[in-house]
């Protein structure tokens, strides 16, 4: 048992070589259209951080617009009592 989780964990990260030649398989499939795909990639990333930090914007905005005027003197005038 202890034998066989050894031999799944020893097939981890490809190292140096291995992505080399990763790289050249990927350059010869898909060749021309490699900058293509990475240009979309680039597009979908930039979108992706800009989903997220509106997504950010309207969770703070929200929780800034939830404490009102109203509250914030109640909280006070609790405080002074």
């Amino acid at each position: 048992m202890i034998e066989n989780i050894q031999n799944i964990v020893a097939f981890g990260m490809p190292g140096g070589p291995e992505w080399i030649i990763i790289l050249i398989v990927a350059v010869l499939i898909f060749g021309r259209r490699l900058p293509e795909i990475a240009r979309g990639m680039g597009k979908s990333l930039s979108e992706f951080k800009k989903g997220v930090r509106e997504a950010q914007d309207d969770v703070t905005s929200v929780v800034d617009d939830d404490i009102s005027p109203i509250e914030e003197a109640e909280a006070e005038e609790s405080k002074d009592a």
